[in-house]
C-alpha cells in the first residue's frame, strides 16, 4: 500500500479529510530544513515544552486511559509537533499554533481558568464545546477556507494514537506477521478491532 492509499483510508476511518493532507501527499519536508519532494523548504516551526504538555493533555482528554493506555502514553504532543512541522503548509502551521492560544482563551471564557489548570471533567467540557464549534465551522467551510485548529488537533490525536505502538498493540489487536486470509473471522462482543487488515 502506498502513502496516498494509507492516508485516504485513515481519512475515511476518521470520517473526513485530514487537514494538510494535500501537502502531506506531495511529500513532507525534512526536519533539518532541507527541501522536500514538493520543492518547499521546511519552516522553523517549534513548540515549547509547555505547549507539548498541553497537546499531550488535549490528546489524553480525547483518548483517555481506560483499560488501555491513553494518548499521552503514545507521546501524542511530540507526534503532533513532527506532523505539523514536517507535513503542514505554513498557513496551517500558523492556524495550529494560534489554536493553542485560542484553546486557552476558550477555556478561560467557559470555565474561568486555563486548560492546563482545569480538571479532567472541565477539560472534557471545553473540548466538547470546541468539537461542536469545529463541526459547525466545517459544515459551512468552502474549499479554500483555512481549517479549524481543533479539528487538526483531533485528527492528529486519532492518527498518532492508532498508528503508535501503544495504540496498535494495546488498543487494537495487532498481528505482526499476518497469516492466511480469513474473510469469516468469528466476532465476539467486545473484541477489539484489528490494527492491520
Amino acid at each position: 500500500m502506498n502513502r496516498r492509499d494509507a492516508l485516504a483510508r485513515v481519512a475515511v476511518l476518521m470520517g473526513g479529510t485530514v487537514i494538510g493532507a494535500e501537502f502531506f501527499l506531495t511529500g513532507c519536508s525534512s526536519p533539518a530544513g532541507t527541501s522536500s519532494t514538493a520543492g518547499e523548504t521546511a519552516t522553523k516551526f517549534a513548540l515549547s515544552p509547555t505547549q507539548l504538555s498541553t497537546l499531550d493533555e488535549v490528546g489524553e482528554t480525547i483518548l483517555p486511559a481506560t483499560k488501555t493506555p491513553g494518548a499521552k502514553a503514545a507521546k501524542i504532543g511530540s507526534f503532533m509537533l513532527v506532523m505539523v512541522r514536517d507535513c503542514y503548509t505554513p498557513a496551517d502551521q500558523q492556524i495550529f499554533l494560534t489554536g493553542l492560544t485560542k484553546l486557552d482563551e476558550a477555556s478561560q471564557k467557559q470555565i474561568g481558568k486555563a486548560f492546563m489548570a482545569a480538571d479532567p471533567a472541565q477539560r472534557t467540557a471545553v473540548l466538547t464545546k470546541l468539537d461542536a464549534e469545529q463541526k459547525e465551522f466545517t459544515k459551512n467551510q468552502r474549499k479554500d477556507d483555512p481549517g479549524h485548529y481543533f479539528r487538526m488537533m483531533k485528527e492528529l490525536t486519532l492518527l498518532g494514537y492508532f498508528t503508535s505502538e501503544v495504540g496498535a498493540t494495546q488498543a487494537l489487536r495487532y498481528l505482526p506477521v499476518p497469516g492466511k486470509y480469513d474473510g469469516n473471522v468469528p466476532y465476539k462482543k467486545g473484541d477489539r478491532a484489528w490494527a492491520t487488515s
